[in-house]
Formats: C-alpha cells, structure tokens, sequence
C-alpha cells in the first residue's frame, strides 16, 4: 500500500501532430496540496482533463487511490470534485438552492443533502446568506459558494483550477485560508493558479510543466535552489538601450548571465557578496549608464519560472479553461 492517492505513469496526449502531454509522471500524496504551474499553453489543462477522465490519454496510466480511471467509472469519479476558474452560480437562486442542485447532481443521498448543505454555508461564512439570491454576493462570497459547492459530494481529490482569479488581496488571502483548512479533514489539492506567489504560500509540492514536460518537482524551497545559492539583482535604466549595453558590461565583466526586458535587467549572482554591488553601480556609472532603480533579493518561484520556461505567462488556444468539460464532469 503507498500513501499515494493520485499516480500517473508516462501520460502521453496527442491532438493530431501535437503533443499537448508529453510523458509525464508524477504521485501526489494523500492530503498534500500539490501545485501544477506553467505557461499558457504547456499543458496544464489537458492534464487536469485527463486527471477527470473529461478526455483519453493516447498513452500512459492515471490511477486514483489505486484504481484505474479508464475502468474504475463512476467509482472513481465520485472521488473527485472540480472548482473552475470561472465563477459559475446561478444568481437568480439562493445559496441554498444552488448547493441542493449539485447535491442532487453528484447524486449525494436524499437523506444527507440538507446537513452538507448547513455544513457547506457555515464552511463558506454564507449561513446568514443562505436565502439570498446568490447574484447579489459579492465576488468573494460567490467564489466561496463556487468551493464548497465542488466539496458537497465529499471528494477525496479536489481540483482548484486557479481559484483566486479576480479576488483582490483580502479575499485572496481569505480563500487560501478556506483552503488549508480542506487539507486538515484529509482533502488533497490539486491547484494550478497564475499567482506563483499563491503557490509559494499554500502548496506542499509544485511541479512545472512547459511544453508538455515536467521541467521541475519538488517544495517551493527546493525549487528555488534551482536557480541558485546566491541572489537575484534587479536593475531598472533610463530606456532599453541602456539596459542591453548593462547586459554586455555585466556579460563581459562580471560573468554574469542577464535577461533584458524592456529597460529592465536581472542576473543570478551566484555567490552573493555584499562587495559586489557597489563594484557593479561603478562600472555602470563609468560607462555614463543612468541606473532608476536596482534591487538585490532572494530568490523566488518567479525567478525559477523564468528560468526553467523562459518566459511570462503565455497565451495559447490549448491552455484555455476547463470550463466547457468541467460541465461535463458535473453531469457524469
């Protein structure tokens, strides 16, 4: 027996002549939340679709608590529920009654419907709410409705596809407290989120995927080792000339390796050494080239993204949201 409550075994996924998951392989614990971050376009999506069994994989095995999802059927499906990055409710129902419609549609027994219900509206904050047409929440109170609402069968597997989006910081930071709290009655958490800041704070484990491909697993620690022991120097120039010749100066002299965009410049230094900053505003400074602002800090998730994808978020037809499958999910 492994603790393992999601396995995945060389998933392969072809759309034609294009491979959208391209052999990966991964375990999820039971009861970690597990972060999946990548460029629009590396596949995430096309994962989590297969993860619901929303599509077929080409090749390879997903296995939920030991069991086969191309055979375990319903089985396996009523262990997993899905909050999509689109906040869905119907606004001219109560709370209550959007709930009991997805109760009746994950077929939760009669007898059970209306104490998940209390229990799902006091998780939510919404017990005071639970009459009110859910079209006048708040974003907030609407996302939170979204989330319980993906918990009224019980899963064992929760997939949480970006589920801050839109929130501001109060109630960003209000929804990852209502996260943490689904890991302590045994929840485990799929999360795939925009904020590489949302994953550094919630998720046990985080693997980046690009292209199809794993290019990195492990804790957020572990992950930003990758790009180094040392610190990240961040410089701001007058315009983007000034910062290519900085790139050329600090090639040339330092030993550095920067990436320029715009009038912005950073590096990895890999041996931090307080010296060398002042060492670096000289020589930009006999080169006539206006620093506006620099900065030196460790390093972060946006850092390791960067390095191992090359990019910012991208943008990509493939790597749209799950919400026109997730509909099919919710009506198995």
């Amino acid at each position: 027996m492994t603790n393992n409550i999601l396995e995945i075994k060389h998933l392969v996924k072809k759309f034609g002549d294009f491979t959208a998951v391209d052999g990966i392989s991964l375990e999820i614990k039971s009861g970690e939340i597990f972060g999946i971050l990548g460029p629009n376009g590396a596949g995430k999506t096309t994962t989590i679709n297969l993860i619901l069994g929303l599509l077929k994989p080409t090749s390879g095995a997903i296995k939920v608590d030991g069991i086969d999802i191309s055979t375990g059927g319903d089985k396996v499906k009523k262990m997993m529920g899905l909050m999509t990055q689109e906040t869905v409710v119907d606004g001219d129902l109560s709370a209550r009654d959007n709930l009991e419609i997805f109760a009746e549609l994950y077929h939760v027994p009669k007898g059970e419907i209306a104490g998940k219900i209390d229990e799902a509206l006091n998780e939510a904050d919404l017990s005071n709410f639970s009459e009110r047409q859910s079209g006048t929440f708040s974003g907030g109170m609407q996302r939170r409705l979204t989330l319980v609402r993906a918990m009224i069968q019980d899963p064992r597997l929760l997939i949480l596809d970006e589920p801050t989006t839109g929130l501001d910081i109060q109630n960003r930071v209000s929804m990852w407290g209502h996260i943490r709290d689904l890991t302590k009655i045994g929840v485990t958490i799929i999360l795939t989120t925009q904020y590489l800041e949302e994953a550094d704070a919630l998720c046990d484990r985080i693997a980046i995927i690009d292209h199809g491909k794993i290019r990195a697993i492990g804790t957020a620690s572990e992950l930003k080792k990758m790009v180094g022991a040392g610190r990240i120097l961040e410089i701001i120039f007058e315009n983007e000339s000034q910062a290519q010749q900085a790139s050329a100066l600090l090639k040339g002299h330092f030993k550095l390796s920067p990436n320029v965009k715009g009038d912005k410049l950073d590096a990895a230094l890999e041996k931090w050494d307080a010296k060398v900053l002042p060492e670096i505003l000289a020589a930009l400074e006999k080169k006539k080239l206006t620093v506006a602002s620099i900065n030196v800090h460790l390093p972060t998730l946006d850092d390791v993204f960067i390095k191992l994808t090359g990019s910012g978020m991208r943008d990509s037809a493939e790597e749209t949201h799950v919400s026109a499958r997730s509909n099919m999910f919710i009506r198995r």
